[in-house]
């Protein structure tokens, strides 16, 4: 059921304020990064394109014009070999551009936000729910419709609410 005229490229192009996604898994290894990731996984330094990836051109752009684009991580330690990757790499390289990043570690705690779904939204208006495959393969987005607004609002607003900044948790935490 899509309830949006735009694609999730097309909000992540066209958003006015802000851009908020929620993380839920601990692999996304096959979709987007590969070789990056292979790269990881072998000692070798960042390759180029994932240096220059586009994300960091379209993060860059939307800060420059005052909009903001965050996420929550929901994550346990000790970390997948996925997540060292991610967080060591992508949110560090992420960060320059502008992007923020937060971590809601439940590491010997209850998830406040176990039912929620990979996510993003887009001026708290509309939202794109992400499905993944088990291996970390993206296989689309489904845009629910305005009634679900108010649910994801709170997914937000509880994982902002226990969530720490990423800088504040790799100090204690990062590799």
């Amino acid at each position: 059921m899509t309830t949006s005229s735009k694609s999730l490229g097309d909000w992540l192009e066209d958003f006015e304020r802000e851009a908020f996604r929620l993380e839920t898994l601990d692999d996304y290894s096959k979709s987007g990064g590969v070789d990056a990731y292979q790269a990881f996984l072998a000692g070798e330094p960042q390759p180029e394109s994932y240096r220059t990836a586009g994300w960091l051109t379209t993060v860059g752009n939307a800060v420059r014009a005052g909009k903001r684009i965050y996420r929550v991580h929901v994550l346990v330690r000790p970390l997948t070999e996925y997540l060292r990757f991610e967080l060591s790499w992508g949110y560090r390289r992420n960060m320059t551009a502008g992007e923020e990043f937060y971590i809601l570690d439940t590491t010997g705690r209850d998830n406040p936000i176990t039912d929620a779904p990979d996510f993003w939204m887009f001026d708290e208006r509309a939202v794109g729910t992400m499905s993944y495959t088990q291996d970390g393969r993206y296989t689309g987005t489904v845009f629910p419709g305005e009634e679900r607004l108010p649910e994801f609002l709170a997914f937000r607003d509880k994982a902002m609410e226990h969530a720490v900044p990423f800088t504040e948790w790799w100090s204690k935490y990062g590799e």
